[in-house]
């Protein structure tokens, strides 16, 4: 399993923030998947993405200062990935930090390493994206 982080400054408060950092948001500023669907379970949000060729979902459960979530079941890309995104005043913004832990579901040489690149990429866009809309 690779662990991954990534932080940005951006130019809006934590309370700014709340209505940018969603679930579906979020998925949607990696870049990497289509949100299907958004379903609130239990305390918790299920988001359904796709790709070409696959669906799976997103279990997010609501943080203090931010969010953490994971792949739900084996039916994803990942034979696990989980992601904490949290939130924390900065000067006159925030910074914002992504952390996440992930191993692909393939047997080939390197599939972790690849998993972390991949992954690493997806938080950059992510934060790149969140930075653009603040």
């Amino acid at each position: 399993m690779r662990e991954v982080a990534r932080s940005r400054f951006v130019s809006a408060t934590p309370a700014e923030l709340d209505h940018l950092l969603t679930p579906r948001r979020l998925v949607e500023y990696e870049g990497s998947f289509s949100v299907d669907s958004v379903d609130e379970r239990n305390g918790e949000t299920v988001v359904t993405a796709s790709g070409p060729g696959l669906q799976f979902q997103l279990r997010f459960e609501s943080r203090a200062n931010g969010y953490y979530y994971e792949q739900a079941g084996d039916l994803g890309p990942f034979e696990a990935m989980e992601t904490t995104v949290t939130v924390d005043r900065e000067n006159e913004g925030s910074q914002v930090t992504m952390e996440s832990r992930v191993a692909l579901s393939l047997s080939i040489p390197f599939a972790d390493r690849i998993a972390g690149w991949k992954r690493r990429g997806e938080l950059d866009r992510a934060l790149d994206t969140l930075a653009a809309e603040c």
